[in-house]
């Protein structure tokens, strides 16, 4: 049986405690490329890296459907279990999801913690949430994430309750278990509903003013935006997740009033349940006037992120939401694009042929900024402030159409 022993009560993180040396597994099989793969490794790297694990060693496999008792095969488990016993390794993270039985079952093998990405990211969330309504999500997140995993990873759970009558006659104790875990749902839930409905009072209140959202991958700059647009001092770290509760501040632009939100940003492979779980916190999005989708122009994958984005935003039920696309850090994609030896004007033409291409594949109106330099901020605020305006005169002529 594992050794994990599974706390349901606390929000703590288990990679937190100190620096552990991790390797990273991927697998690549069914249509995903060798090269796929990689980029999803990247990411994970990244993850590893917030949660507080240093990547020592990543492993790939090729398989053509992943193996039912060890997802990668028992000779590459085996030999990352060498690996592992050499090089001192304290968990091996994998990138996609494993099963209970897997879970286990690597780890009789490799003697060492397995930990996979939705429970990597459900750790980062934990020692990230900071509000009442994101730890409650987080935490009903992760029992649910749990819940099919019991027969897998059995070990005695701590007792949230005891005494007399807790367990039928020839009960097994997983079933014990899984109805603690159930009635531990459907408490957090319960909470999770109150805490809504005091959310949606709150916007409801504020319906009649143009409600502006800032939506995006993780670390794109949405937070710096947010700075750059108030006072809000929302943290910003050049980490993933860096931002998980929603923070909602009043502007001033140009003379035009409106509401900014800066919301939890988007990944791939986001757990199920984190977006279940989320739902409530992502109304912000859903009843948002005006979205400002910011991209990150330097990263290599940026138009692989942006569809991810604007697949949740379908799945979220906000894409027919007027949006705006922000092409952020601009000065980081001149750096990685053009050496010193590219011409101004030769940087423009190239840079112009490239926006061209992405409004073409994106049919968004676009901007390009970087917010840290502060490069081609007026326009922003320019084409941000005219929008606004035109989402009110529609907003103020629909209302005097229905009191007609």
């Amino acid at each position: 049986m594992s050794k994990k022993e599974w706390d349901l009560g606390q929000k703590g993180s288990s990679l937190k405690k100190q620096k552990e040396r991790a390797v990273l597994v991927g697998l690549a099989y069914g249509q995903q490329t060798e090269t796929r793969l990689r980029e999803y490794l990247d990411e994970l790297k990244l993850l590893a890296d917030t949660a507080g694990a240093e990547t020592i060693k990543i492993f790939t496999q090729n398989l053509s459907q992943p193996d039912s008792r060890t997802f990668i095969g028992k000779g590459k488990a085996e030999e990352i279990e060498g690996y592992v016993k050499s090089h001192n390794i304290d968990l091996v993270i994998f990138d996609d999801d494993l099963s209970g039985k897997q879970t286990n079952i690597l780890e009789s093998i490799m003697k060492c913690k397995i930990v996979d990405r939705s429970s990597l990211i459900l750790d980062i969330f934990a020692e990230r949430a900071q509000t009442a309504q994101a730890k409650t999500q987080v935490e009903l997140a992760q029992v649910q994430y749990l819940l099919p995993r019991l027969k897998g990873l059995w070990t005695h759970l701590e007792r949230q309750q005891g005494g007399i009558g807790m367990r039928g006659p020839g009960e097994k104790e997983i079933e014990t278990d899984r109805r603690i875990i159930d009635k531990k749902i459907k408490l957090l839930k319960e909470n999770l509903a109150m805490i809504d409905r005091q959310s949606a009072i709150r916007r409801k209140n504020r319906s009649n003013v143009i409600r502006v959202s800032l939506v995006g991958y993780t670390n794109v700059g949405k937070s710096t935006i947010m700075n750059l647009l108030t006072d809000a001092e929302v943290l910003v770290e050049n980490k993933l997740f860096a931002t998980l509760d929603t923070t909602v501040r009043k502007i001033n632009l140009e003379g035009t009033n409106f509401l900014l939100s800066d919301t939890v940003g988007f990944i791939r492979k986001l757990p199920h349940h984190l977006v279940e779980s989320f739902k409530s916190t992502l109304d912000e999005v859903r009843e948002s006037d005006l979205l400002l989708i910011v991209t990150d122009l330097s990263h290599p994958q940026m138009e692989d992120q942006l569809v991810t984005v604007l697949k949740t935003l379908n799945d979220l039920g906000a894409a027919e939401i007027p949006t705006m696309i922000v092409g952020n850090k601009l000065d980081k994609y001149r750096e990685v694009t053009f050496d010193d030896y590219v011409l101004p004007e030769e940087k423009n033409e190239i840079m112009a042929e490239h926006l061209e291409h992405l409004r073409n594949q994106f049919e968004y109106p676009w901007v390009m900024i970087s917010a840290a330099s502060g490069e081609n901020i007026p326009q922003f605020k320019e084409e941000l402030a005219q929008m606004v305006r035109t989402l009110q005169q529609q907003k103020f002529a629909h209302h005097f159409n229905q009191e007609k």
